[in-house]
């Protein structure tokens, strides 16, 4: 077994915290350019071992996944958000909630909500004209957090509520932005960030009250996830708790991924022309009318260009474990108790795994002869996104609706900037201008 791994020289009390939450993609980055394809740090007071291989991702998340747990960082302010969702749960009870909540995301399902998707999108653009300029990540933040209510409550969100839903997302992602000063801070001292995360909270959650309401006595012969959940109460398997925790996982968790996705495609195929054709005249091609959950089989460009924003820019860009017990990984032996940290952003532009990782070439996916775990934007594993097909089917649903009609210009030149949060966030938004598409 190899000795301690390397890494930088930890600052006192809060270790490599500061050059983390400065900018955590280029740490992470870094960290591998160094130190390899292991490298250990404190954040906080915790150390922390950063691994950015395939073999160490199928490790950690599948082949010994039942050795690890999410971790115990940022416990008291996560469950307060989520509770015992499935993002969070462990253990026997998570694996009886994964199953309860799987047949809303049947394949045959999905199936059944593209017209949905469709259709909300179509009215999205509807109130879009050419030359007017918006924020792609507002907009697409907009048109997802109405589909996964639709989708997963079986209830329209409605415009006010819509915007109720905006506005606290912000102070919620504020809230797990990487900050060294948050280590020191308790999540009960009444600050006014804290107090501001806290009113978040309230303010989603009457949502999610106004919602079961409405549904209460409609929850027979439906598959959603609400009614699911709706029958488990009165059959006693789960409380009110439990729905709300679900609910509130599903209504941050279940749309911003596929907004970030979205967002990112459409400033991609903004800066590379030659990929913004090869998706119209596909989607030309394909959708007559409105697109069908066919064509979306059919859309393989398409499905390739949302591969390559997603390998460029993860919404998900690292995720963290703990183990329960000592255990041996990539030849060191990372304690119990740790905290075990996987890149998606290290690793997916690994000139390793995929040539020249800083070029937007969806066309690699033609023949990628990557390693499976090089590329694992939805996590891996029994614990991967439970939402992973329905998020493909909605962003390339949504981005064939769109593009028949417009071209999404980026009004702003120059690299795009970052901003970390539970997910990788445009730091200032996404400004584009609308332009009708001609007959190419």
């Amino acid at each position: 077994m190899h000795p301690q791994p390397p890494g930088p020289q930890d600052l006192p009390l809060v270790g490599a915290t500061p050059y983390y939450a400065r900018d955590p993609f280029r740490f992470a980055t870094d960290m591998r350019d160094a130190y390899g394809d292991v490298a250990t740090f404190r954040l906080g007071r915790q150390q922390t071992y950063l691994f950015t291989t395939p073999t160490a991702v199928e490790q950690v998340l599948v082949n010994d996944a039942d050795r690890f747990r999410k971790p115990d960082f940022q416990t008291d302010a996560m469950e307060e958000l989520l509770g015992q969702g499935l993002l969070l749960s462990e253990g026997p009870f998570w694996r009886e909630m994964r199953q309860l909540a799987q047949p809303a995301f049947a394949p045959d399902r999905v199936a059944d909500l593209a017209d949905m998707m469709a259709e909300r999108t179509e009215s999205l653009i509807e109130r879009w004209a050419p030359g007017e300029v918006r924020d792609v990540e507002a907009e697409m933040a907009r048109l997802t957090v109405g589909i996964i209510v639709d989708a997963m409550f079986g209830a329209d969100l409605g415009p006010a509520r819509t915007r109720v839903v905006q506005k606290n997302l912000e102070p919620l992602g504020r809230r797990f932005e990487p900050d060294p000063r948050r280590a020191v801070v308790p999540d009960w001292l009444p600050t006014p960030e804290n107090r501001e995360y806290h009113a978040a909270i309230e303010n989603l959650e009457d949502v999610i009250d106004e919602i079961v309401a409405e549904r209460r006595d409609s929850i027979e012969e439906r598959d959603d996830l609400l009614s699911i959940l709706l029958r488990a109460r009165r059959d006693g398997e789960i409380g009110d708790r439990q729905i709300r925790d679900e609910l509130m996982t599903m209504l941050l968790a279940g749309h911003d991924t596929t907004a970030l996705a979205l967002t990112y495609g459409w400033y991609l195929l903004s800066e590379h022309p030659e990929a913004e054709r090869k998706v119209h005249e596909e989607v030309d091609a394909v959708v007559d009318g409105r697109p069908t959950f066919a064509d979306v089989r059919e859309l393989t460009y398409v499905r390739k260009m949302l591969d390559e924003a997603m390998r460029l820019y993860p919404p998900v860009y690292a995720m963290f474990r703990q183990p329960d017990q000592d255990i041996e990984i990539e030849g060191y032996e990372v304690p119990a108790e740790s905290l075990v940290m996987l890149s998606q952003w290290a690793t997916h532009r690994d000139p390793r795994y995929f040539e020249d990782p800083e070029t937007f070439k969806p066309e690699r996916w033609d023949d990628s002869d990557h390693p499976t775990y090089a590329y694992f934007p939805f996590g891996a594993g029994p614990r991967s996104c439970i939402g992973k097909q329905f998020s493909l089917t909605e962003a390339t649903i949504v981005l064939a609706t769109i593009a028949s009609e417009y071209r999404l210009n980026r009004v702003d030149d120059g690299e795009l900037e970052l901003r970390g949060s539970l997910t990788m966030h445009p730091a200032d938004g996404v400004d584009v201008e609308i332009e009708q598409r001609e007959n190419d």
